[in-house]
């Protein structure tokens, strides 16, 4: 039987490598007693954390006394949304640091691609939007616009508002 967490001695379960240091490690859905070569080659180290996440988790979701919506509720009204120009505002900033973008992920512990997609303008995750704010010191989340207007009534020829109207026009 083997331990769960430490190093034991013992078979490499991916290159069969006898009598040597072992760790357990999940590779896919299986839990596997892999060597230290294995799991050097294999990149199976533990991801290092983003300086500045541990501090942006210890930061209250919320005030005390507010209370959480549920995020599918359709009648939560976003205060805060994307800025339209996000992509510009992390080049700008990335750059202003003199930081390539591989640089940039490997500060947020994010991979190149996460970042070349935010730079071309494919709106990110919520989680990588605060690590581009912390780390880049940018603000990347601002007031939500209300350009649109809705008549809500009826008139002669209409059905009035429907559930469906109101969810095409929060797009």
């Amino acid at each position: 039987m083997r331990a769960i967490h430490g190093d034991t001695m013992g078979d490499c379960e991916l290159c069969g490598a006898t009598k040597v240091s072992t760790r357990e490690h999940r590779v896919n859905k299986a839990m596997l007693a892999i060597c230290q070569r294995c799991i050097g080659q294999m990149n199976l180290e533990p991801k290092q954390e983003a300086p500045g996440l541990a501090q942006a988790r210890r930061r209250p979701a919320t005030k005390p006394n507010q209370r959480r919506f549920n995020k599918n509720n359709i009648m939560n009204k976003q205060e805060k949304e994307l800025a339209d120009n996000f992509a510009k505002l992390i080049l700008t900033a990335r750059e202003n640091k003199g930081w390539t973008q591989a640089q940039l992920g490997q500060r947020m512990a994010e991979t190149v691609n996460v970042i070349k997609s935010a730079e071309s303008g494919k709106p990110p995750a919520d989680s990588v939007i605060k690590k581009f704010e912390m780390i880049l010191g940018i603000e990347l989340m601002v007031e939500a616009s209300n350009d649109h207007q809705s008549m809500i009534g009826q008139s002669s020829n209409s059905r009035g508002m429907t559930i469906g109207d109101y969810l095409k026009d929060l797009r």
